[in-house]
């Protein structure tokens, strides 16, 4: 318990990071074996990355997020993406816990056909608002477990997301919800932690 009140309290969005501290896909990959166990809604896995190793790239990208050097100084920048089209994959995701003996087959029948109607009920503002909450789980989770690995990241919408979509071809399935940036914090130019409400400005209780 204690380890992770330190993990939650060490976590800051680095603002600045030291260059030449490269990032291996084996070293993301660790912390991406544990952002697959973040929650979504239907067990829909919503969520995509686009993880940027290629400095001409990541140059694209610092262009595109308004010249911030952040982007190009950090290790690897991900791109966090909803999936608006999620709940069309609810059969082959449902399909282990048929294969399990979970389900039976009108069960899963059921199942997947009760997502997939809730989506499609509640239309296309639903389907991204969807994409963008599901998402946004699956960041926190990524950034507390870079954290663990001792990395440090910077969650970021200050960027052209049409611009960003050329740059990287991303379809019109995915909505783009935010930026992340990773590396090695220079923790000589950290500014002090900002403001924090107290819990009585921001829990109510009835």
């Amino acid at each position: 318990m204690a380890e992770f009140v330190q993990l939650v309290n060490e976590r800051r969005s680095a603002s600045n990071f030291l260059p030449e501290h490269p990032i291996t896909r084996d070293e993301l990959n660790e912390m991406f074996e544990l952002v697959g166990l973040a929650p979504s809604a239907f067990n829909l896995q919503h969520t995509k990355y686009v993880a940027v190793l290629d400095p001409n790239v990541k140059e694209k990208l610092k262009q595109a997020a308004n010249g911030q050097y952040k982007v190009f100084s950090s290790s690897a920048v991900l791109l966090v993406l909803g999936d608006k089209q999620a709940y069309q994959q609810a059969a082959d995701i449902y399909e282990g816990l048929k294969t399990l003996g979970v389900l039976n087959k009108q069960e899963y029948d059921h199942m997947v056909q009760d997502t997939v109607s809730f989506y499609e009920n509640r239309g296309e503002p639903f389907k991204r608002d969807e994409a963008i909450r599901n998402a946004s789980l699956s960041a926190m989770m990524f950034m507390l477990s870079a954290k663990e690995k001792g990395w440090d990241t910077c969650p970021m919408i200050g960027f052209d997301a049409e611009a960003v979509k050329q740059i990287l071809k991303i379809d019109d399935q995915f909505e783009i919800v935010m930026m992340i940036t990773i590396g090695k914090e220079k923790i000589e130019s950290r500014r002090p932690r900002g403001y924090r409400k107290p819990v009585n400005e921001f829990v109510e209780y009835i």
